[in-house]
């Protein structure tokens, strides 16, 4: 898979060397390449903003620097100028609290893609037009973490690549691990336990230690429901509706 991170700090994504989806690079599983934005500016001041037409508070992201780096990116891809119907095109993310939520079941999507382009928006958002503009050249979506606001995309596509990376396979060392976390399934996660079988007066259940496998495998599944009415009453209420 090739990911393509555009932002005007790409010192941000140094951490992407680390851990499993570092190995996964340097094993070329994923071909991940970071573009400074302000490398396609062309003043000394390397300006990506300007004031709102209309008036407002705060400043937007200019279209050029924008319309440059993705000419760069897609080109780069052997995309064509326009998208033909039903053709294969990249996916380009902009993530945005105005778009629709991440899911597990949106990473799950993005794992089986083969070129993602994020493109990482600051200050009061990117000029519309190069949505509108990218529509032609790939298939665009607006993305959330939630209903909240913050300061710039980069947080926002560190956490999606962490969560649709690990999905890629090869990218886990034991895939089995990935079938019974949080919302696989439509539930969350069962409590874990490790050694010492007792720690400061906590004691861990001792149907874990019974070694009675189909036992084992009950009990975490009446875990799961329980924390998932309890915690995520909504998650628990789309489980029941598909069990039906």
């Amino acid at each position: 898979m090739r990911v393509d991170i555009v932002t005007i700090f790409p010192q941000f994504f140094d951490v992407l060397d680390i851990s499993l989806l570092g190995k996964a690079r340097a094993n070329g599983i994923v071909d991940l390449r970071v573009h400074d934005l302000r490398d396609a500016t062309h003043d000394r001041h390397r300006t990506v903003d300007d004031t709102p037409y209309g008036g407002g508070a705060g400043m937007v992201m200019k279209p050029e620097p924008w319309g440059e780096t993705l000419d760069g990116i897609l080109g780069d891809a052997g995309t064509e100028t326009t998208i033909a119907p039903g053709a294969s095109a990249p996916l380009i993310v902009f993530p945005s609290p105005a778009g629709d939520v991440f899911t597990q079941q949106t990473a799950r999507r993005y794992a089986q893609e083969e070129h993602i382009v994020f493109g990482c928006g600051r200050y009061e958002g990117i000029d519309q037009r190069v949505f509108d503009w990218a529509a032609t050249r790939a298939r665009v979506e607006l993305v959330s973490m939630g209903d909240y606001v913050l300061n710039g995309g980069e947080v926002a596509v560190m956490a999606m690549i962490e969560a649709f990376g690990r999905l890629i396979p090869g990218v886990v060392g034991n895939p089995e691990s990935l079938v019974e976390e949080s919302h696989e399934g439509g539930l969350l996660e069962y409590p874990s336990y490790t050694k010492p079988a007792q720690w400061r007066s906590y004691e861990v259940p001792e149907i874990l230690l019974s070694g009675h496998h189909a036992n084992i495998e009950k009990w975490r599944h009446e875990q799961q429901v329980e924390r998932t009415k309890r915690v995520r009453p909504d998650l628990y209420e789309q489980w029941v509706e598909s069990q039906a």
